[in-house]
């Protein structure tokens, strides 16, 4: 997380300190039963940093847009006391323009509120574009893959009204086409921008000699539980997507109610734009809302835009002679040290015990050319031998 994010979102939250990711201790000890079951307390961690920091910078705003939205999806899926919907409608007609148009032979009722929520859910759209503009073109990305799964469940209704049942091989092209282009908005645009932007911002703002500091930079800025709201939103909107196509898609009479079906399309809708703000607002949040722009590195090479390379793996150096010692800095910035036993191949963190052989790993090093004892951080700062 940047310190431009206390005084650029979080300028409601009243000049209040901000908590970083790194403050927080984990209540859970999953990794104690298996270490498989660590990235559990990584997710419950995460997730609780964001409540926390949510909790503290959203506002008005956020509240009003969720509300229009809210007000659009109930309006959209209102049927009592008019029976458009629950009679099944003239499903013979289509389109929203001309005299045959089935849009304009709707009840005056079904008409008023379909333009109100709209209505409602264009206003929402405008709330979250200027309220966070550094992901306007992520937003937008996000959008298409929503209505692309709406209009694959459509599709694959039209001709299976009670899909997934009595559904042919056929009838799942609309869903299926509707998903791959989400999948590839979200995950391979969106999420690709979000992540490369990250690690660029991590790499020129957070830059410094101590690995410590660099390292507790790549771990205030990571993005596990950012990726699984993403991943839980495409889920959602498949939910959504579903339950409103299979609700009206019935032909008439309609033996069975839509109630039931109503109510999951309007509990799925409303969660679903909550994870869709959440998707929004975080990185925007992270990264301080500055001078950023949230692209994929690839997208930069093609816009011209000049960015530094990610660090490759530094082999430490003597401070003194310049010679080469068994250390690694990796790229995220942590430090790794070759075990003492020769006959062994571990590595790992200073201190710790090795990973091959249990034996405890050396926080200082001798140079086998010149003699020297410096700790192993020492062994990454410029030395003055030529």
């Amino acid at each position: 997380m940047d310190d431009a994010a206390v005084t650029g979102v979080g300028a409601v939250a009243g000049g209040s300190e901000v908590r970083r990711l790194s403050d927080f201790e984990s209540t859970t000890s999953f990794s104690k039963f298996s270490k498989y079951l660590s990235f559990i307390d990584i997710l419950v961690l995460q997730f609780r940093f964001h409540v926390g920091t949510s909790r503290k910078f959203w506002g008005k705003y956020e509240a009003m847009a969720l509300g229009l939205v809210s007000a659009s999806v109930i309006m959209g899926a209102w049927d009592y006391g008019i029976g458009e919907l629950s009679s099944g409608g003239d499903w013979s007609r289509g389109g929203i323009f001309g005299d045959d148009s089935g849009f304009l032979h709707l009840k005056e009722w079904s008409i008023m509120l379909s333009l109100l929520s709209m209505m409602s859910w264009f206003a929402a759209i405008v709330l979250m574009w200027t309220r966070y503009p550094i992901m306007r073109e992520n937003l937008v990305f996000l959008i298409v893959a929503t209505f692309s799964v709406q209009l694959g469940h459509i599709h694959s209704h039209s001709n299976a009204p009670f899909f997934p049942n009595n559904s042919g091989l056929s009838d799942w092209g609309g869903v299926a086409m509707g998903n791959m282009i989400m999948i590839f908005l979200s995950v391979f645009v969106v999420h690709r921008a979000v992540t490369e932007t990250r690690d660029i911002h991590v790499e020129e703002k957070h830059a410094h000699p101590d690995p410590r500091l660099v390292e507790k930079a790549w771990n205030d800025h990571r993005l596990d539980a950012w990726s699984w709201s993403l991943a839980i939103w495409g889920f959602m909107i498949n939910i959504m997507s579903w339950s409103g196509a299979h609700a009206i898609s019935q032909r008439p009479p309609i033996e069975g109610g839509i109630f039931g079906l109503s109510l999951v399309y309007v509990f799925s809708g409303i969660f679903s734009f909550f994870l869709l703000m959440h998707v929004v607002w975080y990185p925007h949040f992270m990264l301080g809302g500055g001078d950023h722009t949230i692209q994929s590195t690839r997208a930069r090479e093609v816009a011209g835009i000049v960015t530094s390379t990610r660090e490759e793996t530094l082999q430490g150096l003597c401070p003194v002679c310049g010679a080469e010692t068994p250390v690694l800095r990796r790229p995220s910035g942590a430090i790794e040290v070759h075990c003492l036993d020769r006959d062994c191949s571990g590595w790992g963190e200073p201190g710790a015990s090795c990973s091959t052989c249990g034996k405890s790993l050396p926080m200082r090093l001798e140079c086998e050319k010149c003699g020297t004892s410096a700790s192993v951080t020492s062994h990454f700062v410029k030395s003055d031998a030529w």
